[in-house]
């Protein structure tokens, strides 16, 4: 009887324990969010990014019950934007949108003022996409061989577009494709897509790299002409434009990302919540519709999985930049 006693009272002992516990990390848990939510774009508006980012940004408001509000600052291939949030403070109401330049910015840019990896929690990748490589209808190229062929015929005379500076996937794709074609172009920098399309559009430059996202609508309009995708496959996006492999480029393939970071030590709540709200978003039927007419596909996942690719490509884009020399003016 004393016995059975003693295992009552320990197996109370046991639950009250538990119930303070839950309730110590109930009252340690932030609340969150308390007030607005800024998601920073280090781009101008109207290119990919920024388009990715407003779309992103109407659904969270009303999933956090605070407005997010999109904030561009354009330059230095997004870094001045990046070094502004990595600096923010860690309370889940800045976050970052980034692209998968930022992989390369620290080989890009090696006096920054942040670690493009310690300095951030990974909270998401939003979205994945090829870069379209396109020109103006004015010009008369059809394909990409007979692009490449007159930049062969006068080189350093043809000009592409390089939105956003060099710290973008679409500049690194110019890159790896003069080197891998042995052509030279000259890259311009614009400080976003935006920009860049507008200069292409109006013949400052005769050849852009861009997201299909950004390019689209310009090329469903006829002002554009698409050559390649950069992709392994096509895209679904632009269904009957070869890819660079496709036009004789073996194993060329480069896949452009969009993700959102939070400063590094932002409480795990507030990132699980966040991760949490955003895939659920990403599942949405006129959210995926959207991003696929944009030429993106919704992807998601884990904070963790969303890590190893910053640290994947992180290694690979770096490896690639200081192999090819590759500088920003």
């Amino acid at each position: 009887m004393f016995t059975l006693h003693l295992r009552a009272l320990a197996r109370a002992l046991t639950l009250a324990a538990l119930g303070s516990a839950a309730l110590l990390a109930h009252a340690q848990t932030p609340a969150w969010p308390t007030k607005p939510v800024t998601l920073v774009v280090g781009f101008a508006a109207g290119g990919s990014a920024d388009i990715l980012a407003r779309a992103l940004s109407q659904k969270l408001t009303t999933a956090l019950g605070q407005p997010v509000v999109v904030d561009n600052k354009p330059g230095a291939g997004a870094t001045i934007a990046t070094a502004g949030v990595a600096s923010a403070q860690a309370d889940g109401h800045t976050l970052l949108l980034v692209t998968s330049g930022h992989a390369g910015s620290g080989a890009l840019y090696p006096t920054l003022r942040y670690d493009p990896i310690k300095a951030f929690a990974p909270v998401v990748k939003l979205a994945a996409s090829p870069v379209v490589v396109v020109v103006p209808a004015s010009q008369p190229w059809k394909t990409l061989p007979e692009l490449l062929d007159a930049a062969r015929k006068a080189p350093g005379t043809l000009n592409y577009a390089a939105g956003g500076g060099g710290a973008t996937t679409t500049a690194l794709a110019a890159e790896f494709l003069k080197k891998d074609a042995q052509v030279d172009m000259v890259q311009v920098p614009y400080r976003g897509s935006g920009p860049a399309l507008t200069a292409l559009l109006a013949g400052e430059v005769q050849v852009g790299f861009e997201i299909p996202s950004s390019a689209l609508p310009h090329i469903q309009s006829g002002k554009l002409r698409p050559l390649a995708v950069t992709s392994r496959t096509r895209s679904a996006a632009l269904p009957d434009v070869p890819t660079v492999i496709d036009q004789g480029i073996r194993n060329f393939d480069v896949i452009g990302w969009f993700g959102v970071l939070a400063p590094a030590g932002t409480p795990q709540p507030v990132v699980a919540r966040l991760n949490r709200e955003i895939n659920a978003i990403l599942q949405q039927p006129d959210v995926r519709e959207r991003l696929s007419g944009l030429g993106l596909e919704a992807t998601g996942g884990t904070p963790e999985e969303f890590q190893k690719l910053i640290e994947s490509d992180t290694q690979r884009y770096g490896e690639a930049i200081r192999r090819m020399g590759i500088k920003v003016e």
